[in-house]
C-alpha cells in the first residue's frame, strides 16, 4: 500500500513551511486628503445605517410609517414612497444589477474604490481601528506594549477596547434587526426581553460577525475571503487608475543626504528616501513599491503618507498616486501623461446603467395598484346543466394594493351569452356584480361562467375577466378559457 504524501513530507530542511503565519499588522495613524474622505464617508454609511431605522414617512391611516422596513408578516417591503409586493420581485433583480454595473465601473475608473472607500468590512474595520488607537495609543505604542509583559495598566486597556468593540458589534446587529420590524417597538420590547426569540439570535449572529470579523480577521478578509479582488483583476484594463508607486521618478532610493551627494556628482537620485511610512500606515500591511497586489484595497492611505513625507523634505508631493503602467512608461520616455475616463468600457457601463434604470423606473411609475389573476376549475373542467347550458367554474384572486378599500365591478368576455355568478356575493346589479375589496391584500373569490351550449362553438374559447374600480376607474384583466364538456 502507498504511503500518503502530506505536505509537511515535501519539504526540506531549506524549506520553509507550506503556508506563512499571519504577521499582525500595526496601521499608523495618517492625515491627509484620502485620510478625510474616508473618515467622512465612514460616518456617512454608520450614520445611515444605524438610524435609518428611526426615520418616519407617513402612508397613511392603518399603514407602517417606518421609511425604510421589511416587513416579512406582511410581506411587503417599503422604501419611503415606494411598497413593493412579493409579486414585484423583479425590482430587487434589477438592483443587483445595478449594483453589479456599478461595481464594474468604479473599477473600470479607479480600481478597488469599493474596497478602499465603501465596502462594510473596510468601513467597520476602520471604526475598530479608531478605538484601537484612542485606547491603546497609535502603531508604536501598541508594539511595544505587545513586545512586552502583561501589566494591569495594559491589561485594563485591552479590557477596555474589547468592551467599546462588542458595544459597536452589538449595535451593528441591533440595528440591522430594526429593518425588519418597527424599530421604536423592537428596541423597546428587546430592551424588556419580550422581542421574538429570532430577533435576539440574528443579533448574537451579527454581533458575532462584526466582531471576528472587523476586530481580529481584518485584512484576512480582504486578501482571503473576498472574491471581489480576484473578479476585479479579470475587469481591468490598462487605463484603470490604481494607487501607484511612480517608479520612474522614485528610483533609485536613497535618504535625502546621500540624494543630495549623488545630485552634486551629476548623477540621478530618486525621490523615494525609503522611509516605509507608506508600508506604516497600509491597512493590509503590504509594500505599494512592489507593484500591483492582491492585497491592496485602493485606500489612498499611503499617498497621504507618502505626500506628507514630500512636504516635510521639500519635494514634489505625488510620489505615489492613482495612476497606471501606461502613464509610467510614457514619462521615462519623456511623453505627457494620458488619462482615459471616457473609453468604450466605462460608456458602456453608464450606458447599461442608465438603461436598467430607466427600465425599472418605468415599470415603477406605470406599474397597476389593481391586479387580477385567474384559475380555471380543474375538476370538473366544465359541467352540463339540465337545461343544456355549459358552466365553467373559476377562482379570481385580486390585488389591491391601495391603502383604503374599494368596489369593483366584475364583466366577463368569451362565449356569447356568457352570465356571470360570484358565489357568495349579495349585488343589486346581477348582469354586472360588486364586491368590496379590502385595504392592501389579495381577496379570493369562486365565480362561475354560464354560457348557451352552441354545437358550433369550439372546443376551447378565450374567456377575460375585466375588474373596474367603480370610485376611480381603474382597470385590470386577466385571460383563460372557456371549455365545452
Amino acid at each position: 500500500m502507498n504511503k500518503p504524501v502530506f505536505p509537511d513530507d515535501l519539504m526540506t530542511d531549506e524549506d520553509g513551511p507550506l503556508y506563512a503565519p499571519r504577521k499582525k499588522v500595526y496601521p499608523q495613524s495618517v492625515s491627509g486628503r484620502f485620510r478625510s474622505i474616508k473618515w467622512r464617508l465612514m460616518v456617512l454609511c454608520l450614520g445611515v445605517y444605524y438610524l435609518l431605522p428611526f426615520v418616519r414617512w407617513n402612508r397613511g391611516l392603518g399603514a407602517p410609517d417606518q421609511a425604510v422596513l421589511i416587513d416579512f408578516p406582511n410581506h411587503r417591503f417599503y422604501f419611503f414612497f415606494v411598497e413593493l409586493w412579493p409579486q414585484e420581485i423583479y425590482y430587487f433583480t434589477g438592483l443587483l444589477v445595478l449594483a453589479a454595473l456599478s461595481l464594474f465601473l468604479m473599477n473600470a475608473l479607479g480600481g478597488r474604490i469599493w474596497c478602499g472607500y465603501l465596502c462594510p468590512q473596510t468601513v467597520w474595520t476602520d471604526l475598530f481601528y479608531a478605538v484601537e488607537r484612542l485606547v491603546e495609543g497609535d502603531r508604536r505604542a501598541q508594539m511595544k506594549a505587545d513586545a512586552g509583559p502583561m501589566t494591569a495598566k495594559r491589561a485594563g486597556r485591552r479590557v477596555l477596547k474589547h468592551a467599546i468593540w462588542f458595544l459597536i458589534a452589538w449595535w451593528t446587529g441591533g440595528a440591522w434587526v430594526l429593518y425588519f420590524a418597527d424599530a421604536p417597538t423592537l428596541v423597546r420590547d428587546l430592551a424588556t426581553l419580550q422581542a421574538p426569540a429570532i430577533a435576539y439570535v440574528w443579533i448574537a449572529i451579527l454581533t458575532a460577525s462584526t466582531y471576528l470579523l472587523a476586530g481580529y480577521m481584518r485584512e484576512q478578509v480582504c486578501v482571503y475571503m473576498c472574491p471581489w479582488p480576484r473578479i476585479q483583476a479579470a475587469l481591468t484594463d490598462e487605463w484603470a487608475l490604481n494607487v501607484t508607486y511612480k517608479y520612474d521618478r522614485g528610483e533609485p532610493r536613497c535618504s535625502v543626504k546621500k540624494a543630495f551627494d549623488i545630485r552634486a556628482l551629476g548623477e540621478n537620485a530618486g525621490d523615494c528616501i525609503d522611509c516605509n511610512q507608506c508600508v506604516a500606515v497600509c491597512p493590509t500591511g503590504i509594500d505599494i513599491r512592489d507593484g500591483a497586489q492582491l492585497g491592496c484595497i485602493q485606500c489612498g492611505l499611503c499617498i497621504d503618507a507618502c505626500d506628507a513625507v514630500m512636504t516635510k523634505v521639500s519635494r514634489r508631493t505625488g510620489l505615489i498616486g492613482y495612476d497606471n503602467d501606461i502613464n509610467v512608461q510614457r514619462r521615462i520616455a519623456g511623453k505627457q501623461e494620458i488619462f482615459k475616463p471616457v473609453r468604450a468600457r466605462t460608456v458602456a457601463y453608464v450606458g447599461m446603467i442608465a438603461a436598467v434604470c430607466a427600465v425599472m423606473l418605468y415599470a415603477l411609475m406605470s406599474r397597476t395598484l389593481l391586479d387580477v389573476n385567474v384559475l380555471h376549475d380543474r375538476n370538473p373542467v366544465a359541467v352540463r346543466l339540465s337545461d343544456g347550458a355549459i358552466r365553467n367554474g373559476y377562482t379570481l384572486r385580486f390585488l389591491n394594493k391601495r391603502a383604503f378599500e374599494r368596489v369593483i365591478a366584475i364583466d366577463v368576455d368569451g362565449p356569447a351569452g356568457a352570465k356571470l355568478h360570484v358565489i357568495g356575493a349579495d349585488t343589486v346589479t346581477p348582469d354586472r356584480p360588486t364586491i368590496v375589496l379590502a385595504r392592501d391584500t389579495t381577496t379570493e373569490a369562486r365565480v362561475l361562467v354560464t354560457a348557451p351550449f352552441d354545437e358550433k362553438a369550439e372546443k376551447s374559447v378565450p374567456v377575460s375577466f375585466r375588474i373596474t374600480d367603480i370610485g376611480l376607474g381603474e382597470v385590470a384583466s386577466a385571460t383563460d378559457h372557456f371549455v365545452l364538456p
